[in-house]
This record gives C-alpha cells, structure tokens and sequence, in this order.
C-alpha cells in the first residue's frame, strides 16, 4: 500500500504534475497517484487554467498535504535528506535552490510558446520570438551548472531538484524542435534516458485524449 497520494492532472501536458512525480520517485517515496477527472468543470477549468485555484499537483502524505511543486520538493528533500534532492555542499545547494526557483517563477514565455505535449512532435516549428530570450537563458542555466559540476546532470553524477524542474523543457525541446548546442543535446539526452522520465512518457502516450484543445501551460 503507497504512503502518499499524489494528485495529478494530465501526464501528457501538465508538466507541474511531471515534476512532483519525478522528485517523489527521487526521493523514493511510494505514491499512489491520483488523476484529476475533467468530467468536473471545475477541474477542466483548473487545468485549462481558467480557475485561480490551481491545487494540481498535490502531495498528502502523513497528513500533510502541499499543492506546489517547488513547496513539494522542499518537503521531500526534508523527509528524505538521504535521497540527495539537494546538494549537502551548502553553497551547491544555494545555487539548485536559486536555479529551481527561477524556473518555478519564470519562464512565462517559453511555457505558452512551448506547452509541453510529449505526444506531439513539431520539428519545424517556428518558435515565437519572445521566447527566445528564456531559451537562451535556460541554456546559460545548464551551461554554468555543467561546466561548474562536471554533469552529466545539473550538479553532477546524481540527479537533484533541479533536474526534476529542467526535465520538463527538454520534452518541449524536443516537441517544437529547438536548436540545441552540444552541452545542451547531451543533457536534455541523459534526461530523456532517465528511467523514471521513461515511465511517465509511456503512460502520457496511453492517456486518453480527454482535452480538445490546451491554450496555456498548466
């Protein structure tokens, strides 16, 4: 029987959802999830987001229920110090958190230019000019981190927080067909090989194809 449940919305677009199951997998925690039904028009609205009141991804474990994803990894990187969400060098640390916090902030335009669809590939897509910028800076991002800390990941040879918050971008790189450079190619590549980023994409492609249409990033 799972410890926790975890809430989600659609696995095929809801790249919130995708990252609170990547760090409960990281942290080892056994969750059984729980999809949100958009038979419910509040929950359509909620993942359309039409509704303020956005509580998809959940986590409720042990009491505790946190409905935000960067709150999410928090919790489970106190809950299980030993799993390494985030690095023990304090200074390491300080800069996963800063760099998990930029992508839980910002990153507007890059999400409506490039809504995650792992079902989809659009390989000569003409990528909006105003989100180029936040392209550039997520490959400034991943540049500095792999040069600091020898990859293949964001802080080096183990996977953290910050990986599960980046895993995201490299399906959108990868959809829309985004020029990537040779550091960034071999990262998004090692992201893309994670077992656990794997498992979710298979179950994406068996999802339902419930939503007509997805104008936001969820």
């Amino acid at each position: 029987m799972a410890a926790a449940v975890l809430t989600i919305s659609s696995r095929n677009y809801s790249s919130w959802s995708l990252r609170a199951w990547l760090l409960c997998k990281m942290a080892g925690l056994e969750v059984a999830v729980k999809p949100v039904s958009i038979d419910d028009p509040t929950n359509r609205a909620e993942l359309l987001l039409l509704s303020p009141s956005v509580l998809v991804p959940r986590l409720e474990h042990e009491g505790a229920k946190i409905w935000d994803t960067l709150s999410i990894g928090e919790y489970l990187a106190e809950l299980k110090p030993e799993a390494g969400l985030l690095p023990k060098d304090r200074i390491l640390r300080a800069h996963c958190r800063s760099i998990c916090g930029e992508m839980h902030a910002g990153f507007y335009n890059l999400r409506s230019a490039l809504p995650m669809n792992l079902k989809a590939h659009h390989p000569d897509f003409k990528t909006w000019a105003g989100a180029k910028p936040d392209i550039a800076r997520v490959f400034a991002i991943w540049q500095d981190c792999l040069d600091a800390y020898g990859g293949p990941y964001l802080f080096g040879k183990k996977l953290t927080m910050a990986d599960a918050m980046y895993a995201p971008v490299c399906t959108r790189f990868h959809t829309y067909g985004v020029m990537l450079d040779d550091v960034s190619k071999a990262y998004c590549k090692a992201i893309m090989k994670w077992p656990a980023m794997l498992e979710w994409i298979e179950a994406a492609k068996a999802e339902p194809d419930e939503l007509e249409e997805v104008a936001a990033e969820f």
